[in-house]
């Protein structure tokens, strides 16, 4: 069964293994995405500092597409993650994701990005992405760790805007 999908710009670390791991007890982490799905050398990176009871998986977008209804099923627990929301909104087209609640965990400061909560900076096109994932039926929220208060994302809006 999938106990979390999360989206994290660093993917695969300590809040994710620790904080979240420690909560939901995971048996494997599956890391979606297009770039690190062949890339050998980063994965190996990535699962450096995973326990050996967690297994970890790096798959292209189509390829867990494929496989989120047999994630589902599993007795197995799963956390689905991917480091942007673009990532989460592909995997979710097409209404697959329909009333899963896909957390915003952590994408920080660049460019263009204004802060939005102290772990969480979107720009106009994450607006934009977290809106077409919402119209995919999916339920967005954000929450660094299992401990922290859980925000809708009807509710995010850039700091400046706040009354």
């Amino acid at each position: 069964m999938i106990v979390l999908y999360r989206i994290d710009e660093r993917l695969i670390h300590g809040q994710v293994v620790v904080g979240w791991g420690t909560h939901l007890h995971p048996q494997r982490i599956v890391v979606v995405d297009d770039e690190l799905a062949s890339s050998d050398w980063e994965q190996e990176l990535y699962t450096l500092g995973l326990p050996p009871d967690l297994a970890s998986d790096f798959l292209s977008i189509e390829d867990a597409r494929a496989q989120l209804q047999a994630w589902r099923g599993s007795e197995e627990r799963i956390i689905v993650m991917t480091r942007d929301i673009g990532s989460m909104q592909r995997l979710a087209t097409g209404g697959v994701m329909r009333d899963e609640e896909v957390n915003l965990g952590g994408i920080h400061h660049a460019p263009g990005r204004r802060p939005v909560l102290p772990y969480l900076y979107l720009n106009a096109e994450d607006f934009t992405l977290l809106h077409d994932l919402a119209a995919e039926g999916v339920i967005v929220s954000a929450r660094d760790l299992p401990g922290s208060r859980r925000v809708d994302a009807e509710q995010l809006e850039p700091v400046e805007r706040r009354a």
